[in-house]
This record gives C-alpha cells, structure tokens and sequence, in this order.
C-alpha cells in the first residue's frame, strides 16, 4: 500500500542542501557545526565592515570630526584613503551577509588595504601596529573556519 504522507528524514541523516540553506546559515544537520559557525563570523564581520564604512562616510560628509579634522583639510593620500574604505567596507559588509565568495574576497582586500596602509604608509592614518594585529587575528581566525567548514564537506 502507498504512503499518503512523505517520509521525514531521520534525525541524524544526512540530507543534501542545495548552497541557499548553506548560505543562509539554515542547516540543520549536525555534520555542518563550523559552516555555521563561518557563516555566523561572516555575518559578524559583515557588522563590523558596516560600521567601519560608515564611520569612513562620517568623516567624508563631516558628521564625524571637528573643522580643524575636516575632510577638505586633509591630504589628498589620506581623502583617498578614506573614500576608498568607505565604499569597499559597504561592499564588503553586503558580501559578507550573505556569505558569498566575492564578499569573502572583498573583505580580505579590505584587509590587506588596511595592512599595507597601515604599515607602509604610515603619515596616512598613523602607522598603527594594533589595528594591523587586530586585521591579522580576523584573517587567522577565517581562515581556520574556512579550513573546518571545508573539511566537513567532502568533494
């Protein structure tokens, strides 16, 4: 005699998403824990990025700053600078919420910009080596979530 109702899947089966469910974090199964854990520190990283651009935005418009800080004082490096970060860390914090590829890579421009920025042009925003620290223990820390979401996929 035919079933009336469809099956349910077994609490511990393993059941094939399509790369939506992943994306969205929506997995349910409990083979997946560290894509959801990389999907949930994209999703943290894409709030940081929003909040980074648009304090970039804040000094570009004025909201942020006194008018001896103003943005039309600065030096051309430093306003470049600065309209750079602010239009890549939006993008990135767009990318990084629904956990694309291309939000990952933009984010790791973003990354390597504030680096080298940091680093090799120091008379731009001050040379800090915490920030760069901070940048690179984001990275490590993506680039293990990365290395274990991987890991519980196989090819």
């Amino acid at each position: 005699m035919p079933e009336l109702l469809p099956r349910s899947p077994r609490p511990f089966e393993r059941q094939d998403l399509g790369p939506d469910a992943v994306a969205s974090g929506l997995s349910e199964n409990a083979h997946d824990v560290w894509t959801r854990r990389l999907v949930l520190f994209l999703r943290a990283m894409a709030v940081l990025s929003m909040v980074k651009g648009l304090y970039h935005w804040g000094l570009v418009t004025g909201f942020i700053g006194g008018a001896d800080e103003a943005f039309e004082v600065q030096t051309l490096a430093w306003q470049t600078a600065t309209i750079y970060f602010a239009v890549i860390e939006l993008v990135a914090a767009v990318g990084l919420w629904l956990a694309t590829p291309w939000g990952a890579v933009i984010w790791l421009t973003t990354v390597v910009s504030t680096a080298v920025i940091e680093l090799m042009f120091p008379a731009i925003y001050g040379g800090g080596l915490i920030v760069v620290g901070f940048e690179l223990v984001l990275l490590a820390l993506y680039l293990v979530l990365a290395w274990m979401a991987a890991r519980e996929r196989p090819p």
